[in-house]
């Protein structure tokens, strides 16, 4: 990823942590609730400290989670125990996570595509998902949008055409749309919820 290890955990150490809301994202429990997508083996890529994971687990799926962060995987760890639930979490780059190919029915990310900057990282992030995802597998993808007043901090600002851009054509984009993230901010920045469907013949593409 295209922070040191030691950015992140300091991040983590501090508590500079703006995205942590200490809750499970409101777009992602839409999904759940109306039964778009249902409990099977889930992935979340960037996972923070668990609390998406652990409630994914807590309606009952299969969860492994990621995150280049080693501090923030033990408090994930300890937030599922006291919690009840069993997620399998891992510290590590995504693209180097000891995890099975063709193995998810569902990936999350809140925030960890939109952080690669460097374009050719991007569209590595989304071979990565669409490799760890069975044939028709979900990704629910939460991104900063550009539909927003010009801003110095906070999340990265993606337009409508650069996610389509990226994704294509593994993906088939099922919903995009314009909401924001979760925050305890009095001004929560703009967000894309873009829900994509692994396109079944990925031969041509690998």
């Amino acid at each position: 990823m295209n922070a040191p290890k030691r950015d992140w955990n300091e991040r983590y150490a501090t508590g500079d942590l703006p995205w942590d809301t200490g809750r499970h994202d409101r777009c992602l429990e839409t999904l759940v609730s109306t039964g778009a997508v249902n409990p099977c083996r889930a992935l979340e890529l960037g996972c923070g400290t668990g609390s998406n994971a652990i409630w994914l687990a807590l309606q009952g799926f299969d969860v492994s989670a990621v995150d280049l962060s080693p501090l923030a995987v033990r408090s994930g760890t300890a937030k599922a125990k006291q919690a009840g639930v069993e997620v399998r979490f891992i510290a590590s780059d995504v693209f180097d996570a000891d995890i099975p190919v063709d193995a998810f029915g569902f990936v999350f990310d809140r925030g960890c595509f939109h952080s690669f900057s460097d374009l050719s990282q991007r569209d590595r992030f989304v071979e990565c998902v669409s490799r760890h995802l069975k044939s028709g597998g979900l990704w629910l993808s939460m991104m900063g949008s550009k539909d927003s007043p010009p801003r110095d901090e906070g999340p990265p600002m993606l337009s409508a055409r650069d996610v389509m851009a990226h994704v294509e054509p593994r993906f088939e984009i099922i919903q995009l749309e314009a909401t924001h993230f979760d925050s305890n901010q009095s001004s929560p920045p703009a967000a894309w919820a873009c829900l994509m469907r692994k396109r079944r013949d990925q031969n041509a593409y690998t």
